[in-house]
C-alpha cells in the first residue's frame, strides 16, 4: 500500500493521529472542568503518553519518504487532497522539529503549571507560580528554537506559526502600529461622548447561577449550538475544547454580574460553531481542521461583539433576560441594556474588555511574551512590567496579580504566541460581519428576531466549510474582497461608538 499509493497511506496515518489528538482533547477538557485535583499526576501521565504516541506517529522514519513520493504525484490529486498534502507537510515540519522527550516534557510541565496557576490566581500569589512557569518558559524557548531552525524563522514566529499558519511578527507589528495610530484618539472621543450622556442604570442582582445557565442555553440554541453534539460547563477560564462532533464550551458564573458569563458563553459559541461547521468529509485530516486562530477568534468575536452586542440582538434578548431573572423597570429596557453592553471603560480583565480597549490588552501581552522568550524580561519581573504596561496603555494599575499577570491561562498552559490572534481575529470579524451584511441586507432584522440562520449559513459557506483548504488571507479575500487589515475594524468602532 505504501509503495502503490503513498498519499492514501498518509491519509490513513493522519486519521489515526487525529483520533489520538481528539482523545487528548477530551481529557484536556475534563482536566479543566470535572477532574478532581488529586488526579492531576495521573492525567499528566495520560496526556504525556498520548502526546508522545502522536509525535512518534508523525515523526516516524518513513514519513519523509511518504511525503516526498506523495508530492511527486500531486498532479493526480483533487484540490482538497492537494491542500491536505500541504497541511500534512506543515504538520510534519512542526512535529519532526521536536524530539520526543521535549514533547513529553512540555505536556507534563504545562499540566503541572496549569494546576499551579489555578491556586496562584485564586490567591493572587505570583511567586508560587514561578517554579512551574519558569519550567514551561524554558521548554517553550527550546521548542521555539528547534522549530525556528526547521521553519527558517525567528523563535517567536515559529511558536506563532503553531497558532496562525504563516503568521509573522513583522506583519503583526505593522497592524498593531496602525491600531496604535488611531485607537488612543478614538478612545478619547468615545469617553468624551459617553460623558455627555446620562450613565446607564446598573442591573441589580443577585442572579442565580441556574437561571444564568438556562438563559445562556436558550440563547445559544437560537444561535445554532447543537446540544446533541456539545456541552456547556464551568471552568476557571472560559474555553472551547472537545472535537468537531463533540464541542465542549465553558464559562464561569458571577451571581452579581450575569453579563460576564453570558458574553463568555456567546463568545465560546462562536468557536463551537466554527468547529461544528468544519467540512465533515475531512474531519480526520489536517485540511479539515480550522485554518488558524485568527479565523477561530474571528468567529467568537463576530458572534459576541459584532452580532450579540448589536441593538438588534439586545432587542431580542432583553425580554428573555427579564423573564430569566424576574426583573422589570427602566434598567431592564432594551436601550439601557444595550448601552451597558457597549459601555467603553479601561478595565483590568481582558475577557471583560470592551471592543475599543481590548486590542490594548493584547498589545501588552504580545510585548511581554516576546520579551520573556527572548530573555529580555526575567520572569520574576513580569508583575512589575505588566503593571507598567497597563499604566502606559490603559491608564490603570491592577491592585493585585490576580487582576494582572495571573488572569490568563495561556502562558501556564503553553500558549506562547497565541495572544496576537485575538486582535487579528477582531480585525477579521469586522471584515466578515460587514461582508455578511452586504450579502444579506436583511441580516440585522433576522438577528432581531433571534434568527441566526442567515448569518450561520453565510459563515458555513465562506469560513467554516473551507477548513484549511486555503490560507487565512485567501479565505478572507474570497469572503470580503480584501486580505486582513484594520480599516473595517476602525469603521465598525466609529459607527457603533461615535455615530449610533
Amino acid at each position: 500500500m505504501i509503495a502503490n499509493d503513498p498519499y492514501a497511506e498518509l491519509e490513513r496515518r493522519f486519521a489515526r493521529m487525529s483520533d489520538v489528538g481528539r482523545a487528548a482533547a477530551i481529557l484536556n477538557w475534563d482536566r479543566s472542568t470535572m477532574m478532581p485535583d488529586g488526579a492531576s499526576g495521573d492525567r499528566a501521565d495520560q496526556l504525556a503518553t498520548l502526546g508522545v504516541i502522536a509525535h512518534e506517529m508523525i515523526a516516524a522514519p518513513e514519513m519523509p519518504d511518504l511525503l516526498a513520493r506523495a508530492e511527486e504525484g500531486r498532479a493526480s490529486l483533487d484540490p482538497w487532497q492537494a491542500a491536505n498534502l500541504r497541511e500534512m507537510r506543515r504538520a510534519w515540519v512542526h512535529e519532526s522539529a521536536l524530539p520526543a522527550d521535549l514533547v513529553e516534557a512540555r505536556t507534563r510541565a504545562c499540566s503541572a503549571c496549569e494546576l499551579a496557576w489555578r491556586s496562584a490566581k485564586k490567591n493572587a500569589d505570583f511567586k508560587s507560580l514561578l517554579p512551574t512557569l519558569s519550567e514551561v518558559l524554558n521548554i517553550m524557548r527550546r521548542a521555539g528554537e528547534a522549530k525556528a531552525a526547521a521553519l527558517g524563522t525567528s523563535s517567536y514566529d515559529a511558536l506563532l506559526d503553531e497558532f496562525e499558519p504563516g503568521g509573522r511578527s513583522d506583519r503583526i507589528d505593522a497592524l498593531f502600529a496602525e491600531l496604535r495610530g488611531f485607537l488612543p484618539d478614538l478612545l478619547g472621543r468615545v469617553l468624551e461622548r459617553q460623558k455627555s450622556r446620562p450613565e446607564p442604570l446598573p442591573l441589580e442582582g443577585p442572579f442565580p447561577v441556574e437561571a444564568q445557565r438556562r438563559l445562556g442555553e436558550e440563547l445559544i440554541r437560537r444561535i445554532g449550538f447543537d446540544f446533541h453534539h456539545g456541552r456547556l460547563d464551568v471552568s476557571a477560564h472560559p474555553f472551547t475544547g472537545g472535537t468537531a462532533d463533540d464541542v465542549r464550551i465553558t464559562t464561569r458564573y458571577d451571581e452579581q454580574d450575569f453579563a460576564r458569563a453570558l458574553m463568555g458563553v456567546l463568545h465560546e459559541t462562536g468557536h463551537g460553531l466554527y468547529e461544528a461547521g468544519l467540512p465533515k468529509a475531512w474531519r480526520r485530516q489536517p485540511v479539515g481542521n480550522a485554518r488558524g486562530m485568527t479565523l477561530h477568534e474571528s468567529q467568537s468575536l463576530l458572534m459576541e461583539m459584532q452580532a450579540c452586542r448589536s441593538d438588534a440582538f439586545v432587542a431580542f434578548a432583553a425580554p428573555r433576560m427579564r423573564a430569566a431573572f424576574g426583573k422589570e423597570g427602566p434598567a431592564w429596557s432594551e436601550d439601557n441594556i444595550h448601552r451597558l453592553y457597549t459601555r467603553v471603560a479601561p478595565g483590568f480583565i481582558r475577557v471583560d474588555a470592551d471592543e475599543v480597549t481590548y486590542p490594548l490588552h493584547i498589545m501588552l501581552r504580545y510585548r511581554l511574551e516576546r520579551a520573556m522568550l527572548a530573555g529580555d524580561l526575567p520572569l520574576a519581573d513580569l508583575p512589575g512590567a505588566w503593571n507598567d504596561g497597563m499604566r502606559e496603555l490603559l491608564g490603570i494599575v491592577p491592585p493585585d496579580d490576580s487582576l494582572g499577570c495571573l488572569q490568563d491561562i495561556h502562558w501556564p498552559d503553553g500558549g506562547w504566541g497565541y495572544f496576537p490572534t485575538y486582535t487579528l481575529g477582531a480585525l477579521a470579524a469586522a471584515q466578515l460581519f460587514a461582508a455578511a451584511r452586504r450579502a444579506n441586507p436583511d441580516l440585522m432584522e433576522a438577528i432581531g428576531r433571534g434568527d441566526f440562520a442567515p448569518l450561520l449559513a453565510w459563515l458555513r459557506t465562506n469560513v467554516h466549510g473551507k477548513g484549511s483548504i486555503a490560507t487565512t488571507d485567501e479565505i478572507l479575500t474570497a469572503a470580503t474582497g480584501t486580505p486582513l487589515g484594520a480599516s473595517a475594524f476602525k469603521a465598525h468602532l466609529e459607527s457603533r461608538y461615535l455615530q449610533a
